[in-house]
């Protein structure tokens, strides 16, 4: 019974340092350029988790507006937004990072939503009102498969 006490309290809190450790999403620190140079958790990013919420449609969508050959197999590209072949490539991790919790502040008028922000606009359905698009890890999950699409 102890060994069961012990292995409870020893998951509370583990799970609740890896809390303490996000950076809440009005919390974020930006540079002039909208870039986030300092990671929004405590975990370093997976880019296997990436890819999965990137290609999710009720996650990322990030397919919807973006090209990625990397995700071929996975049908109906958009084209209204950049290219992603070769995004680490063409953006630093910081901006990479900046674009994904708040591309308001990198792309002027841009349409692609903030993933890290509590509030997103006039449009955000009732039941999404206050909540981020992804959690503050799967950003950093995102930002990590971002970063394996290089020229080659």
């Amino acid at each position: 019974m102890r060994r069961i006490s012990f292995a409870a309290l020893s998951t509370v809190l583990i799970s609740t340092s890896a809390f303490a450790a996000e950076v809440a999403p009005g919390d974020v620190s930006f540079d002039e350029n909208g870039g986030v140079s300092a990671s929004i958790t405590s975990v370093a990013g997976d880019p296997v988790a990436g890819k999965a919420a990137f290609i999710n449609r009720k996650q990322g969508n990030c397919l919807a507006c973006h090209i990625n050959d990397d995700a071929s197999g996975q049908s109906f590209h958009g084209e209204v937004g950049p290219s992603l072949n070769g995004a680490a490539s063409r953006w630093e991790e910081a901006q990479l990072r900046g674009i994904i919790v708040n591309s308001k502040l990198t792309f002027e008028g841009t349409i692609m939503p903030s993933f890290y922000r509590a509030t997103n606009g006039a449009r955000t359905m009732e039941k999404f009102a206050g909540k981020t698009i992804l959690t503050a890890q799967q950003v950093e999950d995102v930002l990590a498969y971002l970063k394996t699409l290089k020229e080659e």
